[in-house]
């Protein structure tokens, strides 16, 4: 692999501002209903996947969460949440890192990711993901994804995705991970177009 998508999601985010980007949220509500519906501890090691200037490390601060990572592929999307948050951003682990050849350092109890897994569209990238998966997460963590439905967009910023619903992505992930939940989102983007998502929750297994 090159360092061709590093350079794509660098100039995105030098391009725009975080508010101009399709999947901008002003309220991560749909990541925040999924953590109160498994009503997961604020302590809980958390890490969101491709994060990049996404306002939901501002709101699981503001809850109280305590050991909150971001990892993205962009520096310049980490730096843009990092100038936001101001002196709070000290108390989050930035983690500038492409998922496909990421070795995580620790094991999560919540892996968050409503960015990165549809993008990965060739077998050997998935299974990259997926190794990143079985190495950050701990027993029993929650795996949240969100990706494009199968009646979402084909594209999104210029490059092809791989839509999903909950039988693809419970495949993809592999027998070590449970599917506890699944639901659609329709996500407006800040220009008003609508966005078919699939949400899955999953659980690993204790063993």
């Amino acid at each position: 692999m090159t360092d061709q998508p590093r350079e794509h999601w660098d100039r995105v985010y030098t391009d725009k501002a975080p508010s101009e980007v399709s999947w901008f949220q002003s309220e991560p509500r749909p990541s925040l209903a999924a953590l109160a519906r498994f009503d997961v501890p604020h302590t809980t090691p958390f890490v969101d996947i491709g994060g990049g200037a996404s306002n939901l490390v501002d709101a699981l601060l503001a809850n109280g969460w305590s050991d909150v990572s971001v990892v993205d592929i962009a520096a310049s999307a980490l730096a843009a949440a990092q100038v936001r948050l101001g002196e709070a951003a000290s108390s989050v682990q930035w983690v500038v890192a492409d998922i496909t050849r990421w070795n995580p350092p620790r094991r999560y109890g919540v892996w968050h990711d409503r960015a990165v897994f549809h993008f990965l569209t060739e077998p050997e990238q998935q299974a990259a993901y997926r190794r990143a998966l079985l190495a950050g997460t701990a027993p029993d963590a929650l795996v949240i994804i969100a990706t494009f439905a199968p009646d979402g967009p084909e594209k999104c910023s210029g490059l092809p995705v791989q839509r999903h619903d909950a039988a693809s992505l419970s495949a993809a992930l592999g027998s070590e991970f449970a599917l506890l939940d699944d639901w659609r989102e329709e996500h407006l983007t800040p220009w008003g177009a609508a966005q078919k998502f699939s949400w899955c929750v999953f659980q690993r297994a204790s063993n």
